[in-house]
């Protein structure tokens, strides 16, 4: 099983492919999202597979919209592409997700993303949140169980809890990981990636303490060693 989806995302698509060759056959597993696929579509995330066929994809795109125009999104990028993972907001709530989930092609599987994990507590009340973030996360991994999608993205600071309520079967795709020593960026719940995975997380997002190294590949595979 994958454990690093790598984070390679970067407005310029010759340097998505060099990480994606450098770093791909290290972990077995690249992300992209918006900034590259607002500038290079479909295609471009094609391009990035034929550079390391052999590393599975996920597609971070956090779709979120009325059930019909996700529905629509989702079975064209599965359709097209089959990366392992593409994802949706679990805000868009249980008919959005279940839209979502029935227009899946292929052996893609769902996620739903809950809180991200550059927003803090001040930040879930500023925008009408009326509940503490474990207990936000923990009612969107709940409809999101409910609606049968695969699993949920969320913070390392969640994953007991989901973990201890919803069960083994059920994927945690943890961003927000920064090893020992590493720049925390604009993540503010964080953690390092042993303790993620001791905690219960399925898979770990890294991106900038690998793709920022000089030696991209030795950055990988020394995080790999260190779980």
């Amino acid at each position: 099983m994958v454990k690093i989806f790598c984070a390679i995302d970067t407005p310029d698509l010759d340097r998505a492919q060099e990480l994606a060759r450098m770093i791909g056959p290290v972990t077995g597993g690249v992300k992209l999202g918006l900034e590259f696929f607002n500038a290079y579509g479909p295609q471009g995330l094609e391009k990035v597979r034929e550079a390391c066929p052999e590393a599975k994809l996920f597609v971070d795109l956090k779709y979120h919209d009325i059930p019909n125009t996700v529905a629509g999104a989702v079975r064209a990028l599965s359709s097209n592409l089959e990366p392992e993972y593409l994802n949706v907001h679990a805000a868009g709530g249980r008919a959005m997700m279940e839209a979502a989930l029935g227009a899946v092609q292929g052996k893609s599987k769902l996620l739903a993303v809950t809180i991200l994990t550059a927003l803090s507590e001040g930040d879930l009340q500023e925008v009408g949140y009326c509940h503490v973030m474990k207990e936000q996360v923990l009612r969107m991994a709940k409809l999101t169980q409910q609606a049968g999608l695969a699993g949920i993205v969320c913070s390392s600071h969640e994953i007991s809890m989901v973990r201890e309520a919803l069960g083994d079967e059920f994927a945690l795709m943890v961003p927000g990981i920064r090893p020992q020593g590493a720049d925390l960026g604009d993540q503010k719940r964080v953690m390092g990636p042993k303790e993620a995975l001791d905690a219960g997380a399925t898979h770990l997002v890294i991106g900038r303490p690998i793709t920022g190294a000089d030696d991209p590949a030795k950055a990988a595979q020394e995080i790999l060693e260190s779980l």
